[in-house]
């Protein structure tokens, strides 16, 4: 019995001093209070409640880590761009903090890995990537400070990837845009969506763009939104002169 308890504990400190030492190449300095970065990579799966009953898992760490990032990059742009209003400013940050931007730097920093979860790695979606990346800039924060925060920020997102011309030319949604784009031009457009399974093993679906009642774009993919927005990017290349004029 006693030979088992040991072994267990030995398991446990081995799987924390790993946890302990990605932990710090990633932020490239070691963490002062480990638990609340084991926080930010549990599951709500796991289903953990500290001795108040509140649960333990990342969400919370998320919902601060939006925060801290939205705060640093508005900082930034407000100082690099002077003569940039409100909508622009406002603009700008979203395209950096894109849930597509934020899923790729949580793929590039292998943050799925040191999850965990009930559920398998396979069955996530793409946004546990953001997710993660989001608790752990909350995580942060708490453990160090806003400098060290703004310091990690810097280092992984605005150094790297914020470069304001290539910005300013990147479209986050293509069906906002062409949304936008219609209705200050006063054109009528309508998504036809119907479920197009086919032969395929996955539920997929279909969708007719059709603008000022003539079919401009179709699109299939697994669900709504992807093929409201696959359809929409390719009517985008059909009226790109135009639209690139309202970007």
């Amino acid at each position: 019995m006693k030979y088992s308890i040991r072994n267990i504990f030995n398991s446990r400190f081995k799987e924390n001093g790993n946890f302990f030492m990605e932990l710090s190449r990633i932020l490239d300095h070691k963490p002062k209070n480990i638990k609340i970065y084991q926080k930010a990579f549990t599951h709500r799966s796991m289903n953990i409640k500290d001795s108040d009953g509140n649960a333990i898992n990342y969400e919370r760490l998320e919902f601060l880590g939006d925060a801290m990032l939205s705060a640093v990059i508005a900082s930034h742009l407000y100082q690099e761009v002077p003569s940039g209003d409100e909508g622009y400013l406002t603009k700008m940050r979203s395209k950096i903090v894109s849930r597509e931007h934020l899923n790729d730097l949580g793929k590039e920093l292998g943050l799925l890995e040191l999850v965990k979860s009930k559920i398998p790695s396979g069955q996530f979606g793409d946004n546990i990537y953001g997710n993660l990346f989001e608790a752990l800039v909350g995580a942060i924060f708490l453990d160090r400070g806003y400098k060290h925060c703004e310091k990690f920020i810097y280092k992984r997102v605005i150094i790297p990837y914020v470069d304001i011309e290539t910005l300013e030319g990147k479209v986050i949604s293509y069906k906002s845009l062409l949304i936008e784009w219609c209705q200050k031009e006063k054109k009528t457009f309508d998504y036809h969506v119907y479920e197009d399974t086919g032969n395929d093993d996955v539920r997929h679906f279909s969708v007719k763009l059709s603008i000022d009642n003539k079919i401009i774009a179709k699109a299939r993919a697994t669900s709504k939104k992807k093929a409201e927005e696959k359809a929409s990017k390719r009517a985008f290349f059909v009226f790109q002169n135009k639209i690139s004029k309202f970007i």
